[in-house]
């Protein structure tokens, strides 16, 4: 009897702690227990689990020690009880922090429910490199005189470990792109490092922790460079040498062994150079290599490297080294062949099934000397033949060379293709499946928004929407994965972003890409339009591009909620606006060279003439407005109210000119198309009266071209949500779903499985757009994805409640649909909407996370029949209704997971 009465508490005590508020999910710099923190105020945050609706954080407490059980003994840092709910972004604030030192933090909240939480599982962060001085290691370059086609060096050091080794940690940097090995394995699982930056003013440095990579005895360290961003061909016009001609390597390894001793093994004139398999490597040309040069066991110890060069010390700056936050690229997807073919010109093709960024790697067996040639294509043409006129001048293509022998296998070290197909030649015997396996490789950042339907030709839109983004973050936002370009168009950029902060955690990859936009931008302000900049110096300045400065920012700062964007982009923005002022003459915009509606449907005929194309200086007014009101925002967050003052003058004055300049006095614009009355009404430009008229000449040109969009670059990501705010939702609908030219559904019935650069890209008899500028993976036009989720699916941000603090549900029922379900993780846990029509009821189920509050709009003109878990909506005690309006209700709820079954008749 006693030990059931025991076992009974223990089980009581189990359930009372698992019902309990916990603490969860700590991150550093919005990073999970990262290395190489360069920030002397690092932020931390977390997440809570409660199984109780409505549950709020009303205090905290963060304690920081130098060890995980150091937490009863002296600390860094205790904050005490603090009383606030704010558990995102809080500053540290301890003692100082030193350079290389890893701390431990742990954190504990007082809930709204009167309960006090065990304290949290310990994280840590360690610090970086945080003084020039603090770089002991010395730049080197190889010491042999380098061939045309510059093969790969290898690089390497030998060095004895006769004590046992506590911890150790490598920081490595390079001109060009390294794989770093220590006794033979691969330090890491990151590559193109340090990744692609405004080489010249910020360059990345990794950091790694190898404390159990080493052996009792001689241990080496081998590092192989290629020539990557930094030095390679690159850019529009295939120049090489952008930021210089070197190929260098920055190494530091920092041991520390369990006697107290410590030890540091640097790059420097010691090491040994030379190179091996890898003939030429350059991102559009691919890469050679000759497996009859390599050296084997080069990086490992006892390696006989007498025949080596020596190498060259160099006096590189080292003052511009930085920390890296954003997520490196890794390895993802992996993909076997759906199909093996040969064409009609009697090619010899893998189809992967998936139009991916990465590699093939194969297996291959062969005589001595013989020569395997991957090449790479996105599409097949119309007669089912290999198609690459569309990479221009990319070759995309690696050539093996085998030693010969037993089987051996092959992949890329420094290059990558955009593909879904793979031509081989040289190839002989049977193409077996088990032998090519592709890879898709893109910046490893957390998954963290997914969104289904009923509609399987929109769930495979959305899975575009999502490969697209795969396939162009890949260390910056670039255009395109796979001609010769690869760039980080800024226009490209700020019209996907809203999509991409629900699919991925893209927070510290933008974060690192707009302080290049910052650091490339010129002294007027005018903001290039690539970043990293590699394009002539006139190559800036358009409208829509170089408003990135503006609307990456406030953007981030909505979904992520953390100030600090803001301040650092702040003379940036101010920068980019005043530029414009400059360029304006009685605050219109009208000079300089602008990309205007890019890629618009253009269509000429005898009705309606030249009417999808939008004057390009309307355009660049809308955004000057935009970009002022944003900047208006963000002073207005900051504190700077002087700035608010002045540039609220300035923004009436712009839109005035717009109304006397692009308007008449009825509502029409001067250009009479869809994206001129778009940006006229998603940026205000036009006063209250003027809206509503305004919002009928759109609805009516759709109509005019059969329910279609004539829409491009800039006008497409704002068409659909501007419908939506002025009660055109259905039509809206009917765009989505639209499958003939141009729409989002055709080419997914053309069997694309990224977002195309055009809507035609495959013409409806086949045939192909123009090859010069015909990417089959390009995500601007995948923006279609955040009206899909903020409207169709309902999960948005409510008012001021930034980074989702405060929410808003308000799902939009229509089209085809009788099912639609979205999750995001926000800062603070997951948020979902599930609609679903069954019969005569919509059922609503939705997640709101602890410690926010949500506002979830009901589509219903009376509480009547309406049910929230079985028990009448009316009657609820943990939901408040807050307005009744004539199609809807909004209630206002805490955390928790609510199923609501509504009254519902269908459309006709």
């Amino acid at each position: 009897m006693i030990k059931r009465i025991i076992l009974l508490c223990l089980f009581l005590q189990i359930v009372t702690v698992k019902a309990q508020t916990q603490v969860t999910s700590l991150t550093t710099e919005g990073l999970t227990n990262p290395l190489g923190i360069d920030n002397l105020q690092p932020h931390f945050s977390w997440q809570l689990i409660a199984k109780q609706r409505n549950t709020m954080q009303l205090a905290y407490e963060i304690k920081v020690a130098e060890s995980e059980t150091g937490f009863n003994k002296d600390l860094l840092w205790s904050t005490g009880k603090v009383i606030s709910d704010q558990s995102i972004h809080i500053p540290y604030g301890g003692k100082p922090l030193e350079a290389g030192k890893r701390y431990y933090w742990q954190v504990r909240i007082w809930d709204n429910k009167g309960k006090l939480t065990t304290w949290s599982n310990v994280a840590y962060w360690q610090m970086g490199l945080l003084k020039e001085n603090d770089w002991q290691a010395q730049w080197i370059s190889p010491g042999y005189a380098e061939e045309n086609d510059r093969p790969s060096p290898l690089l390497r050091k030998e060095f004895k470990i006769n004590k046992k080794v506590k911890s150790a940690t490598a920081y490595i940097t390079a001109h060009g792109l390294y794989e770093a090995q220590i006794n033979g394995k691969k330090i890491g699982d990151k590559y193109f490092t340090p990744g692609w930056t405004s080489y010249k003013k910020r360059l990345q440095y990794q950091v790694y922790d190898v404390s159990d990579m080493f052996i009792n005895g001689n241990n080496a360290i081998g590092v192989m460079l290629g020539s990557g961003w930094y030095r390679g061909y690159f850019s529009l016009g295939n120049f090489k040498d952008i930021y210089g001609s070197d190929i260098s390597l920055l190494f530091q390894l920092n041991i520390t062994y369990t006697d107290g001793s410590t030890e540091t093994i640097n790059s420097d004139g010691s090491w040994k150079s030379s190179t091996g398999a890898v003939r030429s490597s350059n991102i559009y040309a691919g890469e050679v290599i000759d497996a009859r040069l390599e050296k084997i066991g080069w990086a490992t110890p006892e390696f006989n490297d007498k025949d080596w060069s020596g190498v060259k010390v160099q006096s590189f700056p080292k003052n511009i080294l930085i920390g890296t936050y954003n997520e490196s690229v890794t390895r993802h997807e992996k993909f076997i062949p759906k199909k093996i073919f040969t064409t009609p010109k009697g090619d010899q093709i893998i189809d992967f099934g998936q139009n991916l960024v990465g590699w093939v790697t194969l297996k291959v067996k062969g005589e001595v000397g013989q020569k395997i040639t991957v090449s790479h294509a996105e599409v097949l043409d119309k007669d089912g033949n290999f198609y690459t006129e569309n990479l221009r001048i990319a070759k995309a293509q690696d050539i093996y060379i085998l030693k010969g022998g037993k089987q051996e296998t092959f992949e890329p070290h420094f290059t990558w293709h955009g593909f879904r197909y793979v031509k081989l030649e040289g190839f002989s015997g049977e193409l077996k499946p088990e032998d090519f396996e592709a890879c898709a490789l893109y910046s490893n950042m957390e998954k963290t928004g997914s969104f289904t339907t009923s509609n399987e030709l929109i769930n495979q839109l959305q899975h575009n929407i999502e490969w697209g983004l795969k396939g162009n973050f890949l260390d910056v936002p670039t255009d395109c994965p796979q001609r010769d370009e690869r760039l980080g168009w800024t226009g490209d950029a700020q019209v996907f972003f809203r999509t991409a902060s629900f699919l991925r955690g893209v927070n510290n990859f933008f974060v690192k890409w707009m302080k290049d936009l910052a650091a490339d931008q010129f002294p007027d302000g005018s903001v290039t339009h690539v970043v990293p900049n590699v394009l002539a110096d006139f190559e800036r300045g358009s409208s829509g591009w170089g408003d990135a400065a503006t609307i990456i920012p406030w953007n981030m700062y909505l979904a992520y909620g953390d100030k600090r964007i803001l301040e650092t982009q702040y003379q940036s923005m101010k920068n980019w606006v005043n530029y414009i002022q400059s360029q304006s003459k009685n605050n219109l915009w009208k000079q300089g060279r602008h990309f205007g509606d890019w890629l618009f449907y253009n269509v000429q005929d005898d009705l309606f003439g030249d009417s999808a194309i939008t004057n390009k200086y309307l355009i660049a007014q809308c955004f000057y407005a935009h970009s002022v009101q944003l900047l208006i925002n963000t002073a207005e967050v900051l504190g700077r109210n002087d700035d608010v003052k002045g540039y609220n003058l300035l923004l009436q004055e712009i839109k005035d000119a717009f109304l006397n300049e692009y308007t008449t006095a009825n509502g029409a614009t001067v250009s009479d198309t869809q994206t001129s009355y778009v940006l006229a009404l998603h940026f205000d430009m036009l006063p209250e009266k003027l809206r509503q008229q305004a919002a009928d000449r759109l609805a009516a040109n759709i109509r005019r071209y059969d329910t279609h969009l004539t829409t491009g670059f800039l006008g497409t990501p704002y068409l659909c949500h501007v419908l939506s705010r002025f009660n055109y939702t259905d039509l809206a609908f009917e765009l989505l779903l639209q499958k003939t030219y141009p729409s989002w559904l055709y080419p997914v019935t053309k069997d694309a499985t990224t977002i195309w650069e055009r809507w035609d890209g495959i013409k409806p008899d086949g045939s192909f757009e123009n090859s010069d500028m015909n990417s089959f993976n390009h995500y601007a036009y995948g923006a279609i994805g955040d009206w899909m989720y903020r409207v169709v699916a309902g999960l948005d941000i409510e008012g001021d409640g930034i980074g989702y603090k405060k929410i808003r549900i308000h799902p939009h029922i229509g089209g085809d649909f009788n099912y639609v379900s979205a999750d995001y993780k926000t800062p603070y846990g997951k948020l979902s909407s599930n609609w679903k029509i069954n019969g005569n009821k919509l059922n609503l189920k939705t997640e709101i996370p602890p410690n926010t509050v949500a506002y979830i709009n009901i589509p219903a003109s009376s509480l009547e029949g309406i049910t929230e878990s079985g028990k009448n909506l009316s009657a609820s005690k943990e939901i408040e209704i807050v307005e009744k309006k004539e199609n809807s209700i909004v209630v206002k709820a805490g955390s928790g997971i609510y199923e609501f079954s509504i009254p519902y008749t269908m459309k006709k």
